[in-house]
């Protein structure tokens, strides 16, 4: 979450750009990401070069040559406003778009048509300068500058338009985990925004198997094992750039609406991760069939979890962000979504969130649902975890906390065999698939969670009365002798 501080400067600088001749808010953000991607080129470039130290040699993003250094924006950040604004335009902003220039990769195609339009020097240099001073100060690691990226998509009333809000970065880690993804696994998010999803996996990927992985696995890790899908030029344009900074130089992204007619790919992926749309509706008339067979509806939550049963061959794996709604809702699509998931699939796992996991940008109550596509009749038991804290505060402010689930819930769900015996008063526990059938597919933990109530004793009435006037009695007494001090 963004301080005061780093919200008031992002002000300055977007107060700054507009200054320069950038009047629309989407022009805004499209402008400072460039800017950000310069920056960010930068400290990758920095890393590089530190590993390079170590003894670990990596590809450079910059050459060697004085004129190539001045690419650089420590290099070149300090130049007089005239000179900054004209070195920018003829010859950074150039190197960017050129920056892969395999005409078959999706950054290409995205930064193909970019243009710089922040004409005015002094204005660009303020904008330079407030940046440098933003992330010096305020933002640290990649993941803030996703909240930087959202703040700013706030301004243009884009974030949650269609109930769409990023996914803090603990929690895409977290089903990562469950997912644990390896060198081989094909990936997907069909509703991928900043590439979130996408990023975990490819460190977590890295974190776990860069020492074993051989050549023909990092080919495939930078060209084939990452796709996504986005309905905006921009979301596509951004999630290409954050994943060339993950070393990820050939993504497949692609600007696409994934539950339209036009979009037929299906049994393609090993694993999906998404967060899809919530509380978004769409004209029924241009969804794909495939996906109204299995859950006839215009509801974006239902129709995404179709979609991902289709993207996955079988045996592929899904874990994705539901509103709570998909889990207990009454409607005919609901439960066929549901019935879908139990009787013809094998759904593994519901983790119930609690509802501040999204603040301040939303307070929804939303679950994690797990399933592996199966296209028979698999499931026998379900897994069902009451995650009660996630490291963070859960009002707006989600400030670090010591109490976290987190860990638990990786370490139970990879341990399954062990929970056989867990009772329902507890914080995880299996449902049988028949006992979820009786209750109309409803997949909401509160149905089979069982509470154990205490009874409190409490003092007789009498006693509590007797307690009531003799502090009356001291509450006069102590006013008399207010009252004698103010004479």
């Amino acid at each position: 979450m963004l301080q005061v501080s780093a919200k008031n400067k992002i002000e300055q600088i977007w107060l700054d750009v507009i200054s320069g001749g950038v009047a629309q808010p989407d022009a805004v953000i499209e402008q400072l990401t460039y800017l950000m991607f310069a920056r960010q080129l930068d400290e990758a470039e920095a890393d590089i070069e530190a590993a390079e130290l170590l003894g670990d040699n990596q590809e450079h993003i910059f050459g060697k040559s004085d004129e190539e250094q001045m690419l650089r924006w420590r290099n070149f950040k300090g130049l007089e406003a005239s000179s900054l604004q004209q070195h920018f335009i003829s010859k950074v902003f150039p190197f960017l778009k050129e920056l892969n220039s395999n005409e078959k990769s999706a950054f290409s195609k995205y930064l193909k048509d970019a243009t710089f339009k922040i004409t005015d020097p002094l204005a660009l240099k303020k904008v330079i300068n407030g940046l440098d001073d933003l992330f010096n100060t305020d933002i640290k690691g990649l993941d803030m500058q996703g909240d930087l990226y959202e703040h700013m998509l706030g301004k243009l009333n884009a974030a949650g338009r269609l109930g769409a809000f990023r996914t803090p970065k603990h929690i895409r880690d977290l089903m990562v985990a469950l997912m644990d993804p390896n060198p081989d696994t094909l990936i997907c998010d069909p509703a991928c925004g900043t590439a979130g999803f996408l990023i975990s996996s490819a460190e977590y990927i890295r974190e776990h198997y860069e020492k074993i992985m051989s050549a023909e696995q990092w080919d495939r890790f930078d060209k084939d094992t990452f796709t996504g899908f986005d309905t905006d030029d921009n979301m596509c344009r951004l999630s290409c750039m954050n994943l060339m900074l993950h070393s990820v130089r050939n993504p497949k992204i692609k600007k696409q609406d994934s539950v339209a007619k036009d979009y037929t790919d299906h049994d393609l992926y090993d694993l999906v991760l998404a967060n899809p749309p919530f509380k978004g509706t769409i004209n029924q008339e241009n969804v794909s069939e495939a996906l109204l067979s299995i859950t006839n509806t215009k509801k974006t939550e239902l129709l995404f979890v179709a979609l991902f049963l289709r993207l996955l061959h079988v045996g592929g794996r899904c874990a994705c962000i539901v509103p709570d709604g998909v889990l207990f809702g009454s409607s005919k699509a609901h439960q066929a979504l549901r019935k879908e998931l139990v009787d013809n699939q094998y759904l593994e796992a519901v983790i119930s969130m609690p509802s501040g996991v999204f603040k301040p940008y939303a307070g929804v109550s939303t679950g994690i649902l797990i399933f592996t596509k199966t296209n028979s009749a698999n499931t026998q038991n379900v897994w069902f975890y009451d995650m009660q804290a996630d490291g963070f505060s859960l009002d707006d402010k989600r400030s670090p906390v010591d109490e976290n689930d987190i860990p638990d819930i990786v370490n139970r769900f990879h341990n399954l065999e062990a929970e056989k015996d867990r009772k329902r008063t507890e914080r995880s526990f299996f449902v049988s698939a028949e006992e979820i059938r009786k209750n109309g597919y409803d997949l909401s933990i509160n149905k089979y969670k069982e509470v154990i109530y205490e009874a409190v004793q409490y003092p007789p009435t009498s006693e509590i009365l007797a307690e009531i006037k003799k502090l009356n009695v001291m509450i006069e007494k102590e006013t008399e002798e207010l009252e004698k001090l103010l004479k």
